[in-house]
């Protein structure tokens, strides 16, 4: 069989990224624990009428039916598609188990999607996003919105990653400022002023006159997306455009609420107010955040979100909520590919139990099970050479300790060598035990050039 082809847009880690991955999921999983979220799994997928409610998505679903599929059979598999995000199939979640739920209800979720876009860096169509939100059975109170944004931006000022700002802004305010220059379709401005960042001003400027609109009228969508701060003191700058709606005055009261609350720095997280931020997809009604990574601009945003207050409903019943994504697959990946971040090993293993000959084995084996009793993650030698080859074995393999047996001793008693530095101590496998560092792989960050 010749070498395989790697596929273009499905990441694979090496051991050692692994561990980078897994040491991010469990903070992110930890933090989003002590807040009170609880973990749920979804379904791979959902039906196709489902997915594409979130609006501008349905070139990258991808369609799941039976290679032998007969049409005629009327297969339920050619209606559906795997998920692209976790908000979608959450919301048909929230909907199917409401009975059963206690509102509001706070869940996380780590989790595969699929997305076919065109493979690039930053764009992948198999990828781990993170997620949280909340959700509320008739309605939910504005402080939640705060909530997502402050459990997010501590769990990611916990991550090993670059400096982060963490953008918000209000669709009620955007909105009702746009209905206060006489806009009517809305939603093409915003998906217009979305595109800021891609496709520049002039661009979005000839968007929105080619929607049937005034350069003056496009020029104040521009001034409006141009202000930025982290504090309140932006109300007073979008007051100073001198627009008046009161979708818009209900947007600022929000916005500021949320930066009296949460805005400023949070470790390498910053938050703050981008009112460019409009995020494209329709179902967002009131908080929209995205964040960026500083030396990583051009990636996008690495998390966003936003409330949204119709996304679920069974008719009689609306559950509006409010989360924020992380994506995990996209912020390492770039990280990784470039050295940035890798584990300090590519095993679980802290200790190699060294093999002084086969008929060894079956004391070695002993020492080994009584390490792992107490948490400490070890193995065997393959084979029984020279202590040397041992050694180095563990070098290749990245474990920091080697144990040798007592008769390996001339006094008789078993010993741990800490192969980095060389340093070797008798030591007794029922009460040994590495440095609490040592215990686990670590995540290694090097200077970026």
């Amino acid at each position: 069989m010749s070498r395989p082809t790697p596929l273009s847009g499905y990441p694979e880690w090496l051991p050692a990224q692994r561990a980078v991955e897994k040491q991010v999921v469990d903070t992110l999983r930890r933090t989003f624990e002590l807040h009170g979220f609880a973990g749920i799994e979804t379904r791979a997928v959902e039906p196709m009428e489902q997915l594409l409610r979130k609006g501008e998505i349905d070139k990258e679903v991808y369609v799941l039916r039976r290679l032998h599929a007969d049409p005629d059979e009327g297969d339920d598999s050619r209606s559906l598609g795997l998920h692209f995000d976790l908000t979608v199939p959450f919301a048909r979640y929230v909907l199917e188990n409401s009975g059963r739920l206690q509102f509001p209800f706070r869940r996380y979720q780590v989790q595969k999607v699929w997305r076919g876009e065109r493979p690039q860096e930053g764009r992948y169509r198999e990828f781990l996003q993170a997620d949280i939100d909340v959700v509320g059975d008739g309605a939910l109170a504005f402080h939640h919105d705060i909530e997502v944004v402050e459990v997010m931006a501590e769990a990611m000022s916990q991550l090993p990653l670059p400096a982060l700002r963490m953008q918000v802004n209000n669709r009620k305010l955007v909105q009702g400022f746009y209905r206060g220059l006489g806009v009517d379709d809305v939603a093409a401005v915003l998906r217009a002023v979305d595109k800021l960042d891609k496709i520049g001003p002039d661009a979005v400027r000839e968007a929105i006159t080619a929607e049937g609109h005034s350069v003056a009228v496009a020029d104040a969508c521009l001034r409006l997306a141009a202000i930025t701060g982290a504090d309140a003191r932006v109300v007073e700058q979008v007051q100073a455009l001198g627009v008046r709606n009161d979708e818009l005055d209900e947007g600022l009261a929000e916005l500021a609420a949320l930066l009296d609350a949460a805005g400023g720095r949070r470790g390498s997280v910053e938050v703050v107010a981008a009112l460019k931020i409009a995020r494209g997809l329709d179902y967002y009604t009131g908080t929209v955040m995205e964040t960026v990574m500083k030396g990583y601009e051009h990636l996008g945003s690495v998390s966003a979100g936003g409330r949204y207050d119709a996304l679920a409903s069974d008719g009689s019943t609306t559950y509006p909520g409010v989360g924020i994504s992380f994506g995990v697959t996209r912020t390492l990946a770039p990280l990784l590919a470039r050295g940035v971040l890798t584990g300090s090993r590519s095993t679980p293993s802290v200790v190699l139990v060294a093999l002084a000959s086969d008929d060894a084995r079956p004391a070695a084996r002993q020492v080994a099970t009584a390490l792992r009793a107490r948490g400490i993650a070890c193995e065997l030698a393959p084979a029984p050479q020279k202590y040397g080859k041992q050694i180095r074995q563990a070098e290749r393999r990245g474990i920091p300790y080697v144990w040798f047996p007592a008769e390996a001793a001339a006094d008789g008693v078993a010993a741990v060598r800490d192969i980095r530095t060389g340093e070797q101590v008798p030591a007794d496998h029922t009460t040994w035990s590495p440095p609490q560092d040592d215990l686990r792989p670590t995540v290694v960050r090097a200077e970026e050039s």
